[in-house]
């Protein structure tokens, strides 16, 4: 779809500066712009590339000065990265496949389909599964028996949404995940371990975003529980009977091991792991590789393996660094001792 500068203006609320009939029709990064494409400016530290950009129009803020002329024509918003992502979501609803069952995608009879939704090549979905109005399920997505996908989901290619679990609306799926693996359930004997049956389901909210080759395992009874507008990063695992709260956000190649239970509006950062049974309280903020063996209270900020308050941790970790200085300066003074 071309639009013009004038007609994107509108929809964002902003100010044109510059010509407003020249005309995009696709998106690029400001600075590999090229002509008939949009970009945006919202870091300070790309400022240089207005200048050298061959994008045809570009988004900053409404306060932005140059120090010389700009070739792109603007256009001036309060908040050009929200600007921009609103746009984006738009592009991305242009190129939504076209609503219909491919001919080999296997469905059961007793499945229920709603109005609107694309069913991709090779997807596979069992008896009893329910899916939403104006979803999308993609190429060789396997929806099992008992399955319930809201409406609005989106379900990326190789997707598997085991037996019982339930999406809310407005899901997303990206390549590769699972939903309702067996959680991680074995009784030790003195020769062997058994596997414990896993019989509960897992349950995501709506507006919930799962990156791909993340897994989120069964509970064991009950329901593993992902609350409204969670957002989960690539390779992320998520065991049996954890909750984690309305509107988290977790980085890549982060575990939390099984009960789990997670606030509202956490922030944890790539590569942490968080060990079973704990609970981590709302606004709780995770640096990095950290390791979290112990409850967290409402909105603590802990850095490190053991974690810790991040103060301490970043005092602590500039004396460790001066360690072999330290011991040399009082291997000195003792000898003159």
């Amino acid at each position: 779809m071309i639009l013009t500068a004038g007609v994107i203006a509108e929809l964002l609320g902003g100010i044109v500066d510059g010509d407003p009939h020249v005309q995009v029709s696709t998106v690029s990064p400001i600075e590999s712009g090229f002509a008939g494409s949009l970009s945006f400016l919202a870091n300070p530290k790309y400022n240089e590339f207005i200048l050298t950009t061959k994008a045809s129009v570009v988004i900053v803020k409404d306060d932005f000065k140059a120090e010389f002329d700009v070739k792109p024509t603007l256009i001036r918003v309060a908040d050009p990265y929200s600007c921009f992502a609103l746009l984006l979501q738009k592009y991305d609803e242009m190129n939504r496949p076209k609503a219909g069952i491919h001919p080999s995608a296997i469905i059961s009879d007793s499945a229920k389909i709603g109005q609107n939704v694309t069913i991709s090549a090779g997807a596979v979905i069992e008896e009893n599964a329910v899916v939403g109005d104006n979803s999308i399920i993609g190429a060789l997505v396997v929806l099992e028996k008992n399955v319930k996908i809201g409406s609005g989901c989106k379900l990326h290619s190789g997707s598997r949404v085991l037996h019982d679990c339930v999406l809310g609306n407005n899901c997303t799926l990206h390549a590769g995940v699972t939903i309702g693996s067996d959680g991680f359930g074995f009784a030790p004997s003195d020769t062997a371990y058994s596997k414990i049956p896993q019989v509960g389901n897992v349950v995501l909210e709506d507006d919930v975003e799962i990156g791909s080759n993340s897994t989120i395992d069964r509970a064991t009874m009950g329901s593993t529980i992902i609350r409204k507008g969670v957002k989960l990063d690539n390779l992320i695992q998520i065991a049996h009977n954890v909750e984690i709260g309305e509107h988290t956000v977790i980085a890549a190649q982060t575990g939390v091991a099984g009960s789990t239970k997670i606030g509202k509006r956490c922030m944890i950062g790539g590569q942490v792991g968080i060990i079973g049974h704990l609970k981590i309280g709302d606004n709780v903020k995770i640096a990095a590789q950290s390791g979290v063996g112990n409850n967290l209270p409402d909105n603590s900020i802990v850095q490190g393996s053991p974690a810790f308050e991040v103060g301490n941790y970043r005092r602590s970790y500039v004396s460790f660094r001066r360690l072999p200085e330290t011991l040399r300066a009082i291997e000195k003074k003792l000898k003159e001792l």
